[in-house]
């Protein structure tokens, strides 16, 4: 038996019972598997066991995984790193999601830099919940502006909201951020901002992710093992 075909049943089924617990519809969560460093090997072995949805933060490792496993067409390539902006225009060309945007310089280029052919590029902005000055993301305070300034970039469709909280091993602690992103995600929808993602929880927290909300957790330990 594959031990991805183990691990993708295992995330599903804990994305199920969480689901079930806190009274939400287990088929409204995606998952994303993360596939960052993590040979190609082992990801055409999650798509054979039906995973479409990949997450890639480096550049110069994901485009050849991209470029290889074109065969199959149905792939959904998310980035979810920080942003260099010399980066921007591989990235608008190359991916279907972006999560990590956290100011309007790089939304700007991203937009300038989308391909006409391709449909809009699908964003998240990443919000620095725990304020960690080594950590990507714009602040809570400054989230509105940004989320508006990014509705107006035709090439762009904002979908919602991501966050990298500080790890906490405590269950309740773990909710705390998550909630947070939450309100700001219900304040904006209440603004009239049609927002559908809230890209939060990995393997180690999304329990308390799902808790709080969200549509879409980010796994590569517990599907890929551990990171090369």
């Amino acid at each position: 038996m594959s031990t991805i075909k183990n691990a993708l049943d295992n995330v599903q089924q804990r994305i199920i019972q969480a689901a079930q617990h806190y009274h939400r519809d287990p088929h409204v969560i995606q998952l994303l598997a993360v596939s960052k460093t993590h040979p190609i090997e082992k990801i055409e072995e999650a798509i054979q066991w039906g995973q479409k949805c990949f997450g890639e933060s480096y550049l110069q490792d994901a485009l050849p995984k991209i470029q290889a496993l074109q065969i199959y067409p149905d792939l959904e390539w998310h980035f979810i790193g920080a942003i260099q902006s010399n980066k921007t225009q591989a990235i608008a060309e190359h991916f279907s999601w972006v999560h990590s945007v956290a100011n309007l310089k790089h939304a700007k280029r991203l937009n300038q830099q989308r391909p006409l052919s391709l449909p809009p590029l699908n964003i998240c902005i990443q919000v620095n919940i725990s304020q960690e000055a080594q950590k990507s993301g714009i602040s809570l305070e400054d989230l509105s502006t940004l989320a508006d300034e990014i509705t107006d970039l035709s090439h762009l469709k904002l979908r919602g909201l991501m966050v990298l909280p500080a790890k906490q091993q405590d269950f309740l602690q773990q909710r705390i951020p998550f909630k947070k992103l939450r309100q700001a995600y219900e304040s904006l929808q209440k603004n009239g901002l049609t927002l559908d993602t809230l890209s939060m929880g990995m393997t180690n927290d999304m329990e308390a992710a799902i808790a709080e909300g969200s549509t879409l957790v980010r796994v590569g330990t517990g599907i890929f093992g551990q990171r090369r």
